[in-house]
């Protein structure tokens, strides 16, 4: 094959598909998660968040399978947002509640991003461990989102979400959504309402059926997965032994 034949048939290097980085966007989540447990609730720690939130998400997009001038756009657009949203909170633009809406939407973009990639990349790869990192990250989202609707919830009841009666901050809300989430339920928070009560047992089943069905197929078929040695291996017959 001559190199004018082999360039022909390469794909130009502005259409190459980019390499999946869930590994990236779930690591980028888990500190997301771990730093709105411990951070307090003040605007250089909202700034931090909404980055955070605003880098998992713009990797996402950049790692989906959309052409490659679709994906620099959308990557720079909500790179762009993310970072127009932290110079407002720097500024003392953007209060909690601005806050608050952009880093729920910023959250609920990740998933919407990752599924349609993660469904291409069984397809043509089977299970690997980036699918294995981007189904966790969908889980760790799932935690967010309840959060986010908890907090909601207490804000617009007039009575106190929790039955201990005292405000709670973020962080406290991220910490008890994940102790329902994962069915620890410690007690140190319990709903008041009969709307947090119902809100608990959606986001315990929600947890569990996740866990056992997308969690456990997707990991199962990675610990069974075969490698292209094993399948050769397979293939070739075995040494015949010397009489």
């Amino acid at each position: 094959m001559t190199a004018v034949a082999a360039r022909a048939r390469s794909p130009a290097i502005g259409n190459r598909q980019p390499p999946f980085r869930y590994g990236a966007v779930f690591a980028i989540v888990i500190t997301l998660v771990l730093f709105e447990v411990v951070a307090p609730d003040d605007d250089w720690a909202r700034a931090i968040v909404v980055a955070l939130a605003g880098a998992a998400l713009t990797v996402a997009v950049a790692t989906s399978r959309a052409r490659a001038q679709v994906r620099r756009t959308r990557a720079w657009l909500v790179g762009g947002f993310a970072l127009l949203v932290v110079i407002g909170i720097a500024a003392g633009l953007f209060g909690a509640a601005i806050t608050f809406a952009v880093v729920t939407l910023l959250i609920l973009g990740i998933p919407v991003a990752l599924v349609g990639g993660l469904l291409r990349l069984i397809r043509t790869a089977g299970v690997t461990i980036q699918v294995v990192a981007g189904a966790l990250t969908v889980y760790l989202v799932v935690g967010l989102l309840f959060a986010s609707i908890i907090a909601f919830a207490a804000t617009v009841e007039s009575s106190p979400y929790f039955a201990q009666g005292k405000n709670v901050s973020n962080g406290e809300r991220v910490y008890y959504s994940f102790t329902v989430l994962t069915t620890t339920g410690f007690g140190d928070f319990t709903a008041a309402q009969p709307f947090g009560h119902a809100l608990a047992v959606l986001e315990m089943l929600t947890g569990q059926l996740y866990l056992v069905t997308v969690i456990g197929i997707v990991v199962g078929n990675f610990a069974g997965r075969r490698t292209p040695r094993d399948v050769q291996a397979q293939r070739s017959p075995p040494d015949l032994e010397e009489a």
